[in-house]
């Protein structure tokens, strides 16, 4: 096998080159990353065999915090899976949070706003806008705001870690209360998020699973013994994975518009990445934490892109050839409409 093979796989099992359902793609790949939800739609749109209404998506579909503390969307039913049982569920106890050795906010105060947010959002009250002025008309001061609605969480992640809430799936950022669900055991939940992985983003290395997980790799180790997990090598590289290898998986296509955040950019160790020349690392990966929209030509990223309407910039890394030219504007015209126009940066 070489790695255009590995290539080859690694887009099929992803279903870009093997569109299905969108609760199939969701359960197979973890969950999508969705900092932005429009990145999670595009993302889940190049990989859906149906049509998706943006205003309407999400059905089926929850947004919490899950794979290396980032904030996915996934099926609902997969709440007991990636919010497996850790002691907290529904757990209403509060510790005082301190920032520089000063009280931040007692716990006591945690216990009254997470009631009372928990009881707005079950009223109808579920913007985050909404809610904060409803808190401060309930007392809550400027140093207690800037923790509860702090942008890395605040108070809604523990509220959503413990099952009270989730974010709807939608642009606008809003909170509804959390189906009631039996959390699964830690164990069987990580085996079973391996498996998914190994299944579908795999072949990959210890290093690649260690990367999506957050893992280390010694803890990446242990759940693949409790595996039935089948292994090969490429280049003096070892690739791990499970059930057998499509042997006649669709070619390579001329152009994909990947998505932000996209599975096929976050599955595997950046560094050692197939897909992304190390070149070309930071114009995909900022040194901020955002991962942009990918332009994969023949399975190679060879720039990024952004959507304004009905106007796609294209940032090239590199001279493109005028078949790459006509293959881009071919795929944006499938995706967005003949009336697309497709414009490169400098």
């Amino acid at each position: 096998m070489t790695i255009e093979d590995l290539k080859q796989i690694r887009l099929y099992r992803q279903h870009l080159t093997d569109p299905t359902d969108k609760l199939t793609v969701v359960k197979d790949l973890c969950g999508l990353q969705c900092q932005f939800m429009s990145y999670a739609y595009h993302s889940l749109r190049i990989r859906c065999s149906e049509t998706l209404d943006p205003e309407t998506f999400g059905e089926g579909l929850v947004k919490n915090w899950t794979l290396r503390g980032t904030v996915h969307i996934f099926s609902e039913d997969d709440l007991p899976l990636f919010k497996y049982d850790t002691g907290s569920y529904k757990s209403d106890e509060w510790d005082d949070t301190t920032y520089n050795g000063t009280l931040w906010i007692s716990g006591e105060r945690k216990f009254y706003f997470a009631k009372l947010l928990c009881d707005l959002v079950s009223t109808g009250t579920n913007t985050r806008e909404e809610l904060r002025l409803k808190c401060r008309e309930a007392g809550m001061t400027d140093i207690e705001e800037s923790y509860i609605f702090n942008g890395w969480g605040g108070l809604f992640r523990p509220l959503c870690e413990r099952g009270f809430l989730i974010y709807k799936v939608q642009e606008k950022k809003a909170f509804a209360l959390s189906p009631e669900y039996v959390p699964t055991k830690e164990g069987f939940a990580k085996r079973e998020q391996m498996r998914r992985y190994l299944e579908h983003i795999a072949p990959a290395t210890i290093r690649d699973i260690s990367y999506f997980f957050g893992y280390s790799q010694t803890e990446v180790k242990r759940i693949l013994d409790a595996l039935p997990v089948k292994d090969l090598c490429i280049d003096g590289v070892d690739y791990f994975y499970m059930e057998e290898q499509p042997g006649d998986c669709p070619e390579i296509p001329d152009c994909i518009f990947l998505s932000g955040f996209d599975q096929l950019m976050l599955g595997y160790e950046k560094k050692d990445s197939i897909f992304l020349p190390p070149e070309h690392l930071r114009g995909i990966f900022t040194l901020t934490g955002i991962v942009l929209p990918a332009l994969l030509l023949k399975g190679r990223v060879a720039g990024r892109w952004s959507r304004k309407g009905k106007k796609i910039e294209i940032t090239p890394f590199r001279k493109l050839s005028k078949k790459e030219i006509e293959a881009v504007e071919s795929c944006a015209s499938k995706l967005w409409g003949k009336n697309t126009v497709v414009v490169y940066d400098d």
